[in-house]
């Protein structure tokens, strides 16, 4: 059986999302939308900034008036701070002003304090102005009318901010998928337990549950699930009725306890297995009970690999988001590669001065060197090339969040 290539295997996944029901939305305060999926565009109801201000503090003045205000001053008719409605402009005046106060009618441009002499209630200008200068025009963010976010963006601290400045203070969002989170094989054991001859501790979980939790997804916990056939069906068929998408972690490889794969191609459907990328080769996506099963490989470095690259965009489609493809970025690597690799390689890496460094043993089975790297670097299959040579980097930032 060939291998499918990372690109076909992203695509088959957003293809999947795509089918399944759109989510149902829900109205939010402002303060609880961060990091949720926007379910309708919005919409400026009014210019931002909704009237013409002053770009700095000094002096508001009609511009051809300053010839003579350059050789006698203008006297100085109002005073204007933030937050108030002045009078119209004095023909042959200015005004004090003050940053973010309305421009008052008759005034075409402002002139910063430190260029203007104030003596006897008059202002003295030194320099030529043009009209509009510092002056922050009506609508220069948004216009009335604009659509200020489409829908499916997800919310960041920013956004809250501009949705805030069109005077909204709720937001339609999609609500977030239950996401059931399984772990699988005889060898594993909670943290808190003591381990037994030939186990180890389950740290997938906590990966898994984590990442979920910053996407901001509800998590089902399904604990650890032992090599069982009738085991895996009872547990798959209980995880159906309690989530959207299940996540399994183990069990999908070719061994013969690895029974979830048997389970999926015996009493449900398998849309995909075996992908040309390392590590995490056995990623599997299937169906049971018509609930999309995405079965991680159990190694926790291919655990990792796998969410971040295919896991997450997945989710996120589901949720209506439009971009799910993760931050890269060009950076130059700081080691020699000459072992051209049959799948690609994603490979944990850290950013030190300009250059990519490879952070230590990238066996799939080992999870700590990813604790100590920035993210993950490309390595593509059949590559090889000296140090320099730019590849692509996709930081834990961007993975994550």
């Amino acid at each position: 059986m060939s291998l499918m290539p990372v690109a076909d295997a992203l695509r088959k996944l957003l293809h999947s999302a795509a089918g399944e029901p759109p989510r149902p939305c829900e109205s939010v305060e402002l303060c609880s939308a961060l990091g949720r999926v926007l379910a309708d565009p919005v919409i400026a109801s009014a210019d931002v900034p909704p009237w013409d201000n002053s770009a700095m503090d000094g002096y508001a003045l009609h511009s051809e008036d300053l010839r003579r205000g350059i050789d006698s001053g203008l006297p100085i008719s109002q005073r204007i701070t933030a937050g108030m409605a002045p009078q119209p402009l004095q023909p042959g005046t200015c005004a004090r002003i003050f940053t973010g106060a309305p421009i008052p009618a008759g005034a075409d441009c402002v002139e910063m304090q430190e260029n203007v002499r104030e003596e006897h209630g008059a202002a003295r200008f030194s320099n030529a102005l043009r009209p509009g200068q510092n002056i922050r025009p009506r609508g220069q963010d948004l216009a009335a009318g604009e659509t200020v976010l489409q829908a499916g963006h997800v919310l960041r601290p920013q956004d809250l901010g501009v949705i805030a400045s069109v005077g909204m203070a709720k937001v339609k969002v999609c609500r977030p998928l239950r996401v059931a989170v399984l772990s699988t094989g005889n060898e594993l054991v909670e943290p808190d337990q003591p381990l037994g001859p030939g186990q180890i501790y389950n740290s997938n979980r906590f990966t898994i549950r984590a990442a979920l939790q910053r996407l901001g997804q509800e998590v089902v916990d399904g604990g650890i699930l032992p090599d069982d056939p009738e085991l895996t069906r009872t547990r798959l068929r209980e995880l159906t009725r309690e989530a959207d998408v299940i996540i399994t972690s183990g069990g999908v490889s070719v061994g013969e306890a690895d029974y979830l794969g048997q389970v999926l191609r015996d009493e449900g459907q398998v849309d995909l297995w075996k992908l040309a990328i390392k590590p995490g080769k056995p990623f599997t996506l299937g169906q049971f009970d018509d609930k999309p099963v995405l079965g991680l490989p159990g190694n926790p470095a291919a655990s990792l690999v796998t969410f971040v690259l295919l896991v997450k965009p997945y989710l996120l489609a589901r949720l209506g988001v439009k971009r799910t493809e993760p931050l890269v970025f060009p950076i130059a690597a700081g080691f020699r590669w000459d072992r051209a690799g049959t799948r690609d390689e994603y490979a944990r890496a850290r950013i030190e001065g300009r250059q990519l460094q490879l952070c230590g043993n990238q066996s799939s089975g080992v999870l700590s060197n990813a604790s100590h790297a920035d993210g993950l670097v490309l390595i593509r299959a059949g590559a090889v090339f000296e140090q320099g040579a730019l590849l692509d980097f996709l930081p834990f930032e961007g993975l994550f969040d």
